[in-house]
Protein backbone atom coordinates (compact mmCIF):
# COMPACT_ATOMS: atom_id res chain seq x y z
CA UNK A 1 0.00 0.00 0.00
CA UNK A 2 1.29 3.47 -0.89
CA UNK A 3 1.97 5.87 2.00
CA UNK A 4 -0.73 8.44 2.65
CA UNK A 5 1.89 11.21 2.50
CA UNK A 6 5.19 11.13 0.68
CA UNK A 7 7.62 14.01 0.24
CA UNK A 8 10.04 13.81 -2.66
CA UNK A 9 13.08 16.08 -2.39
CA UNK A 10 10.78 18.66 -0.82
CA UNK A 11 12.67 21.95 -0.62
CA UNK A 12 11.84 25.52 0.35
CA UNK A 13 14.17 28.49 0.02
CA UNK A 14 13.61 32.04 1.19
CA UNK A 15 16.18 33.96 -0.80
CA UNK A 16 19.52 32.30 -0.04
CA UNK A 17 18.19 30.66 3.11
CA UNK A 18 17.23 26.97 2.79
CA UNK A 19 14.42 26.32 5.28
CA UNK A 20 13.72 22.74 4.11
CA UNK A 21 16.43 20.87 2.23
CA UNK A 22 15.45 17.97 -0.07
CA UNK A 23 13.23 16.25 2.47
CA UNK A 24 12.18 12.66 1.74
CA UNK A 25 9.55 11.21 4.08
CA UNK A 26 6.89 8.52 3.92
CA UNK A 27 3.96 8.60 6.36
CA UNK A 28 1.72 5.55 6.65
CA UNK A 29 -2.05 5.72 6.98
CA UNK A 30 -3.31 5.46 10.56
CA UNK A 31 -0.08 6.31 12.36
CA UNK A 32 0.83 9.16 14.66
CA UNK A 33 3.92 10.55 13.01
CA UNK A 34 6.12 12.84 15.07
CA UNK A 35 8.06 15.60 13.33
CA UNK A 36 10.64 16.55 15.94
CA UNK A 37 13.17 19.36 16.02
CA UNK A 38 13.96 22.74 17.55
CA UNK A 39 12.20 25.91 16.46
CA UNK A 40 13.77 26.83 13.13
CA UNK A 41 14.38 23.20 12.09
CA UNK A 42 11.93 23.46 9.18
CA UNK A 43 8.95 21.63 10.68
CA UNK A 44 6.34 24.36 10.18
CA UNK A 45 7.62 25.18 6.68
CA UNK A 46 7.30 21.49 5.80
CA UNK A 47 3.71 21.47 7.04
CA UNK A 48 2.90 24.62 5.10
CA UNK A 49 4.05 22.93 1.89
CA UNK A 50 2.15 19.70 2.62
CA UNK A 51 -1.03 21.71 3.28
CA UNK A 52 -0.49 23.75 0.06
CA UNK A 53 -0.23 27.05 1.97
CA UNK A 54 3.14 27.73 0.36
CA UNK A 55 4.66 26.24 -2.79
CA UNK A 56 7.85 24.21 -2.74
CA UNK A 57 10.93 25.70 -4.38
CA UNK A 58 11.94 22.21 -5.51
CA UNK A 59 10.47 18.75 -5.20
CA UNK A 60 6.91 17.98 -4.18
CA UNK A 61 4.64 16.13 -1.78
CA UNK A 62 2.02 13.50 -2.60
CA UNK A 63 -0.98 13.67 -0.23
CA UNK A 64 -3.53 10.87 -0.51
CA UNK A 65 -2.37 10.25 -4.07
CA UNK A 66 -2.56 13.93 -5.07
CA UNK A 67 0.46 16.05 -5.96
CA UNK A 68 0.40 19.32 -4.00
CA UNK A 69 1.75 21.14 -7.07
CA UNK A 70 -0.69 19.89 -9.71
CA UNK A 71 -3.73 19.01 -7.55
CA UNK A 72 -3.57 21.34 -4.52
CA UNK A 73 -7.36 21.47 -4.00
CA UNK A 74 -7.72 17.68 -3.87
CA UNK A 75 -4.78 17.38 -1.49
CA UNK A 76 -6.08 20.20 0.72
CA UNK A 77 -9.51 18.59 1.04
CA UNK A 78 -7.99 15.64 2.92
CA UNK A 79 -6.31 17.77 5.58
CA UNK A 80 -7.30 19.46 8.81
CA UNK A 81 -4.83 21.52 10.81
CA UNK A 82 -4.58 22.78 14.38
CA UNK A 83 -2.22 25.73 14.34
CA UNK A 84 0.54 26.48 16.84
CA UNK A 85 -1.24 29.75 17.62
CA UNK A 86 -5.02 29.16 17.76
CA UNK A 87 -6.86 30.96 14.95
CA UNK A 88 -9.86 32.16 16.93
CA UNK A 89 -11.75 35.45 17.12
CA UNK A 90 -11.57 36.69 20.68
CA UNK A 91 -15.15 38.00 20.75
CA UNK A 92 -16.68 34.68 19.68
CA UNK A 93 -18.17 32.15 22.06
CA UNK A 94 -16.64 28.68 22.19
CA UNK A 95 -19.81 26.97 20.97
CA UNK A 96 -20.19 29.47 18.10
CA UNK A 97 -16.62 28.80 16.94
CA UNK A 98 -17.20 25.06 16.84
CA UNK A 99 -20.66 25.32 15.26
CA UNK A 100 -19.25 27.52 12.50
CA UNK A 101 -16.37 25.11 11.93
CA UNK A 102 -18.78 22.15 11.77
CA UNK A 103 -20.89 24.05 9.22
CA UNK A 104 -17.98 24.78 6.86
CA UNK A 105 -16.98 21.10 7.15
CA UNK A 106 -20.34 20.28 5.56
CA UNK A 107 -22.12 18.74 8.55
CA UNK A 108 -25.91 18.96 8.63
CA UNK A 109 -27.63 20.85 11.44
CA UNK A 110 -28.49 17.63 13.30
CA UNK A 111 -24.92 16.29 12.85
CA UNK A 112 -23.48 19.59 14.05
CA UNK A 113 -25.55 19.52 17.21
CA UNK A 114 -24.43 16.00 18.13
CA UNK A 115 -20.76 16.34 17.18
CA UNK A 116 -20.20 19.78 18.72
CA UNK A 117 -21.71 18.65 22.02
CA UNK A 118 -19.55 15.53 21.95
CA UNK A 119 -16.39 17.53 21.19
CA UNK A 120 -17.10 20.05 23.97
CA UNK A 121 -17.52 17.21 26.42
CA UNK A 122 -14.33 15.55 25.17
CA UNK A 123 -12.30 18.73 25.75
CA UNK A 124 -14.05 19.34 29.11
CA UNK A 125 -15.43 22.71 27.99
CA UNK A 126 -19.16 21.99 27.95
CA UNK A 127 -19.71 24.18 31.00
CA UNK A 128 -17.64 26.93 29.37
CA UNK A 129 -19.35 26.69 25.97
CA UNK A 130 -20.88 30.17 26.21
CA UNK A 131 -17.69 31.89 27.33
CA UNK A 132 -15.91 34.17 24.88
CA UNK A 133 -12.51 33.15 23.60
CA UNK A 134 -10.72 36.09 25.27
CA UNK A 135 -11.85 34.83 28.69
CA UNK A 136 -10.20 31.42 28.22
CA UNK A 137 -6.70 30.46 29.31
CA UNK A 138 -4.08 29.63 26.69
CA UNK A 139 -4.53 25.93 27.35
CA UNK A 140 -8.30 26.12 26.95
CA UNK A 141 -7.95 28.01 23.66
CA UNK A 142 -5.57 25.30 22.43
CA UNK A 143 -8.15 22.66 23.34
CA UNK A 144 -10.74 24.49 21.24
CA UNK A 145 -8.30 24.44 18.30
CA UNK A 146 -7.81 20.66 18.63
CA UNK A 147 -11.59 20.20 19.07
CA UNK A 148 -12.07 21.62 15.58
CA UNK A 149 -10.18 18.57 14.29
CA UNK A 150 -12.31 16.24 16.43
CA UNK A 151 -15.38 17.70 14.74
CA UNK A 152 -13.92 17.62 11.24
CA UNK A 153 -12.37 14.13 11.54
CA UNK A 154 -10.10 14.73 8.54
CA UNK A 155 -8.30 11.90 6.81
CA UNK A 156 -5.04 13.68 7.73
CA UNK A 157 -4.81 15.80 10.88
CA UNK A 158 -1.79 18.07 11.30
CA UNK A 159 -1.13 19.47 14.76
CA UNK A 160 1.61 22.07 15.16
CA UNK A 161 3.10 22.34 18.69
CA UNK A 162 -0.05 20.95 20.36
CA UNK A 163 0.90 21.69 23.97
CA UNK A 164 3.35 24.59 23.88
CA UNK A 165 3.09 26.61 27.13
CA UNK A 166 0.34 24.36 28.52
CA UNK A 167 0.35 22.92 32.04
CA UNK A 168 0.81 19.20 32.74
CA UNK A 169 -2.91 18.44 33.18
CA UNK A 170 -3.72 20.28 29.95
CA UNK A 171 -0.99 18.37 28.09
CA UNK A 172 -2.42 15.01 29.06
CA UNK A 173 -5.92 16.09 28.09
CA UNK A 174 -4.74 17.14 24.62
CA UNK A 175 -2.69 13.95 24.23
CA UNK A 176 -5.82 11.91 24.90
CA UNK A 177 -7.69 13.97 22.31
CA UNK A 178 -4.98 13.26 19.73
CA UNK A 179 -5.19 9.52 20.43
CA UNK A 180 -8.99 9.66 20.17
CA UNK A 181 -8.69 11.38 16.79
CA UNK A 182 -6.37 8.64 15.55
CA UNK A 183 -8.78 6.01 16.85
CA UNK A 184 -11.53 7.70 14.81
CA UNK A 185 -9.49 6.96 11.67
CA UNK A 186 -7.25 9.99 11.12
CA UNK A 187 -3.57 9.88 10.32
CA UNK A 188 -1.82 12.34 12.65
CA UNK A 189 1.24 14.47 11.95
CA UNK A 190 2.53 15.92 15.17
CA UNK A 191 5.10 18.73 14.87
CA UNK A 192 6.75 19.44 18.19
CA UNK A 193 9.96 20.41 19.94
CA UNK A 194 8.72 18.68 23.11
CA UNK A 195 10.83 15.51 23.24
CA UNK A 196 8.71 13.70 25.82
CA UNK A 197 5.55 14.52 23.88
CA UNK A 198 6.96 13.00 20.71
CA UNK A 199 8.10 9.92 22.63
CA UNK A 200 4.75 9.36 24.36
CA UNK A 201 2.51 9.85 21.32
CA UNK A 202 4.38 8.88 18.17
CA UNK A 203 4.47 5.55 16.36
CA UNK A 204 7.44 6.87 14.38
CA UNK A 205 9.54 10.01 14.68
CA UNK A 206 11.45 12.01 12.08
CA UNK A 207 14.12 14.27 13.56
CA UNK A 208 14.84 17.45 11.60
CA UNK A 209 17.73 19.85 12.09
CA UNK A 210 18.48 22.92 9.97
CA UNK A 211 16.01 21.85 7.31
CA UNK A 212 17.39 18.35 6.86
CA UNK A 213 16.07 14.96 7.89
CA UNK A 214 18.57 13.32 10.24
CA UNK A 215 16.82 10.05 11.03
CA UNK A 216 13.36 8.46 11.03
CA UNK A 217 12.28 5.40 13.04
CA UNK A 218 10.23 4.23 16.01
CA UNK A 219 11.10 5.82 19.37
CA UNK A 220 12.46 2.47 20.59
CA UNK A 221 14.70 1.96 17.56
CA UNK A 222 15.97 5.53 17.79
CA UNK A 223 16.97 4.96 21.42
CA UNK A 224 18.51 1.59 20.61
CA UNK A 225 20.62 3.24 17.90
CA UNK A 226 22.77 4.96 20.54
CA UNK A 227 25.82 2.74 21.27
CA UNK A 228 25.84 1.89 24.96
CA UNK A 229 22.85 4.10 25.55
CA UNK A 230 21.12 1.84 28.08
CA UNK A 231 22.36 1.98 31.68
CA UNK A 232 22.05 -0.83 34.22
CA UNK A 233 23.17 -0.16 37.79
CA UNK A 234 23.62 -3.13 40.10
CA UNK A 235 24.32 -3.16 43.84
CA UNK A 236 25.57 -6.42 45.33
CA UNK A 237 25.96 -7.82 48.81
CA UNK A 238 29.74 -7.85 48.46
CA UNK A 239 32.53 -6.79 46.15
CA UNK A 240 32.34 -8.41 42.72
CA UNK A 241 35.36 -10.62 41.87
CA UNK A 242 37.40 -9.62 38.82
CA UNK A 243 36.66 -12.99 37.21
CA UNK A 244 32.92 -12.17 37.26
CA UNK A 245 33.52 -8.67 35.89
CA UNK A 246 35.54 -10.11 33.01
CA UNK A 247 32.72 -12.52 32.18
CA UNK A 248 30.27 -9.61 31.96
CA UNK A 249 32.69 -7.52 29.86
CA UNK A 250 32.87 -10.33 27.31
CA UNK A 251 29.16 -9.97 26.48
CA UNK A 252 28.85 -8.36 23.04
CA UNK A 253 26.19 -5.90 24.16
CA UNK A 254 28.24 -4.43 27.02
CA UNK A 255 29.99 -1.28 25.78
CA UNK A 256 31.51 -0.13 29.06
CA UNK A 257 31.27 -0.67 32.80
CA UNK A 258 32.18 1.55 35.71
CA UNK A 259 32.90 0.36 39.24
CA UNK A 260 31.18 3.11 41.26
CA UNK A 261 32.00 1.26 44.51
CA UNK A 262 33.37 -2.24 45.09
CA UNK A 263 29.81 -3.57 45.27
CA UNK A 264 28.16 -1.01 42.93
CA UNK A 265 28.61 -1.47 39.16
CA UNK A 266 27.24 0.68 36.34
CA UNK A 267 26.98 -0.97 32.92
CA UNK A 268 26.61 0.93 29.63
CA UNK A 269 25.13 -1.44 27.10
CA UNK A 270 22.89 -2.01 24.11
CA UNK A 271 19.42 -3.59 24.32
CA UNK A 272 19.16 -3.81 28.11
CA UNK A 273 15.97 -5.87 27.87
CA UNK A 274 17.89 -8.78 26.32
CA UNK A 275 21.29 -8.51 28.00
CA UNK A 276 20.26 -7.83 31.61
CA UNK A 277 19.04 -11.43 32.14
CA UNK A 278 22.45 -12.64 30.87
CA UNK A 279 24.24 -10.44 33.41
CA UNK A 280 22.00 -11.72 36.20
CA UNK A 281 22.74 -15.30 35.18
CA UNK A 282 26.51 -14.63 35.38
CA UNK A 283 26.08 -13.18 38.88
CA UNK A 284 24.02 -16.20 39.96
CA UNK A 285 26.56 -18.69 38.60
CA UNK A 286 29.36 -16.85 40.42
CA UNK A 287 27.54 -16.65 43.76
CA UNK A 288 27.20 -12.85 43.67
CA UNK A 289 23.84 -12.01 45.35
CA UNK A 290 22.21 -8.83 44.00
CA UNK A 291 20.71 -6.29 46.40
CA UNK A 292 19.14 -4.02 43.77
CA UNK A 293 19.07 -3.33 40.05
CA UNK A 294 18.02 -0.19 38.22
CA UNK A 295 17.62 0.05 34.44
CA UNK A 296 17.31 3.30 32.50
CA UNK A 297 17.07 3.75 28.76
CA UNK A 298 18.19 6.79 26.78
CA UNK A 299 15.69 9.55 26.13
CA UNK A 300 14.99 11.36 22.88
CA UNK A 301 17.19 14.13 24.29
CA UNK A 302 20.04 11.62 24.13
CA UNK A 303 19.02 10.62 20.60
CA UNK A 304 19.03 14.23 19.41
CA UNK A 305 22.40 14.82 21.08
CA UNK A 306 23.81 11.67 19.46
CA UNK A 307 22.83 12.72 15.93
CA UNK A 308 23.57 16.46 16.17
CA UNK A 309 26.17 16.87 18.92
CA UNK A 310 23.80 19.41 20.50
CA UNK A 311 20.98 19.44 22.99
CA UNK A 312 17.69 20.57 21.48
CA UNK A 313 18.00 23.85 23.47
CA UNK A 314 21.48 24.47 22.04
CA UNK A 315 20.29 23.61 18.54
CA UNK A 316 17.40 26.05 18.84
CA UNK A 317 19.71 28.81 20.01
CA UNK A 318 22.19 28.22 17.18
CA UNK A 319 19.73 27.60 14.35
CA UNK A 320 19.61 30.46 11.82
CA UNK A 321 16.19 31.89 10.96
CA UNK A 322 14.85 32.76 7.56
CA UNK A 323 14.35 36.39 6.65
CA UNK A 324 10.98 35.91 5.03
CA UNK A 325 9.51 38.64 2.87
Amino acid sequence: MAPIIQTINLTKKFGDFVAVDHLNLSIEEGEIFGLLGPNGAGKTTTLMMITTVIKPTEGTAIVGGHDVRSEPDKARNLIGIAFQEPKLLWVDKVIDVLNWHAKICGLSKSERKVRVKWALEEIDLWDARNKTIHSLSGGMRKRVEVAKLLIQRPKIAIIDEPTAQIDVVGKHRIWNMIRALRDEGSTIILATNELNEADVLSDRIAIMHRGKLLVCDTPKNLKDSIPGGDIVEVKLEKELPEKTLRAVKELDEVVNLVKVKPNHIRFHLNRSETVTPKIMEIFWRNNAPVLSIRISEPSLDDVFLHYTGLTIEEAERLTPRAKKP
